[in-house]
């Protein structure tokens, strides 16, 4: 029998922050520490190696921006956009986001570690040859996210919808998936190893029958 998935580590913040309100024109490589970013537009902004750190971020527009090589740490993030964010090679270190939308994000190669995504939408977002360990996934939407050659450690999928996840080389670790769609995932048989309570298994029984290869017949 696997163990049970570790619990993400929270964020540590401190008790008051520094309200970030102008924006500095150089973002590349730029250290912030302590502080909170409300309502501040950076879509289509270039952030390459940005470190965030002990700050939270709220209702923020980061839609099309770059952060390669950035590096967020005990970072809290509510609502705001990620959406087509180009981050390979993010690390994300205990970092919370609740209500943000990061559809067609590409975080190839990204490290996340002690990440909580909760109500997020995370369609057609790019996970490829990523290292997840201690992430949670909370009532978010997957759908055609990508997680080719992804390794998954004490993962936590929970009522997401999975509608065709590409899984192909992904590995899992010490995982589980609980009340979650999983209609025409990719690669079905990546899942093993993979806890599930035993009345989502018998939901799921057709991806599952697929990924070992039996032929269901009326």
């Amino acid at each position: 029998m696997s163990r049970a998935p570790s619990s993400p580590t929270p964020p540590d913040l401190p008790p008051e922050l520094a309200r970030l309100d102008e924006v500095p024109d150089e973002l590349r490589r730029l250290e912030l520490e302590g502080m909170l970013l409300k309502e501040l537009d950076l879509g289509e902004r270039d952030a390459t190696g940005l470190r965030l750190l002990e700050s939270r971020l709220e209702g923020v527009e980061l839609t099309g921006a770059r952060l390669q090589g950035a590096s967020l740490s005990d970072v809290a993030v509510a609502a705001g956009s990620w959406a087509n964010l180009a981050a390979d090679s993010l690390t994300l270190k205990r970092v919370e986001l609740r209500g943000a939308r990061l559809t067609g994000a590409t975080l190839g190669n990204a490290s996340l570690e002690d990440v909580v995504f909760a109500d997020c939408r995370i369609d057609l977002a790019r996970f490829r040859f990523a290292k997840l360990l201690r992430v949670r996934f909370e009532s978010c939407r997957l759908e055609e996210a990508d997680f080719y050659a992804a390794n998954l450690s004490s993962v936590v999928f929970s009522d997401c919808d999975l509608s065709g996840v590409a899984l192909a080389e992904a590995t899992f670790v010490e995982s589980e998936i609980r009340g979650c769609k999983l209609a025409q995932i990719g690669n079905p048989e990546r899942l093993r190893g993979v806890r599930m309570p035993w009345a989502d298994v018998v939901q799921a029984a057709d991806v599952l029958a697929l990924a070992v290869g039996i032929e269901i017949v009326d």
